[in-house]
């Protein structure tokens, strides 16, 4: 049985999150939360959270508890989310102003109490 967490609208570039997903994608549910906390990335929170949420969701999908040991990051992914201007400038080339953006992305991950 398959369960799904989304996180979207984070202000985390996509390649930094990547980066982290990497480094749990196929680990079981237990692992993945002992090894977040060390890694040294601010999207490493968000990734645990969201991980998290999935396991709580295989659980009321299950209808019964499950050990973290038990379940495993199936599959994971980051979608490119909205570039977002804030209202401040920046100064541009011949004196021009422009924006700053915001980069955005949206985390999938999908846990499995079945390997």
């Amino acid at each position: 049985m398959d369960a799904v967490a989304h996180a979207r609208f984070q202000r985390f570039g996509r390649r930094k999150v990547a980066q982290v997903l990497s480094q749990v994608r196929g680990k079981t549910v237990g692992r993945a939360k002992e090894l977040l906390p060390n890694v040294p990335r601010r999207s490493a929170g968000m990734v645990e959270k969201t991980i998290r949420s999935a396991a709580a969701n295989l659980m009321v999908k299950a209808g019964h508890k499950l050990d973290l040991q038990s379940m495993w990051v199936k599959a994971g992914w980051v979608d490119k989310g909205p570039l977002k201007n804030l209202r401040r400038l920046r100064p541009g080339p011949q004196g021009r102003a422009l924006s700053y953006r915001r980069k955005m992305c949206h985390l999938t991950i999908v846990v499995s109490d079945k390997k």
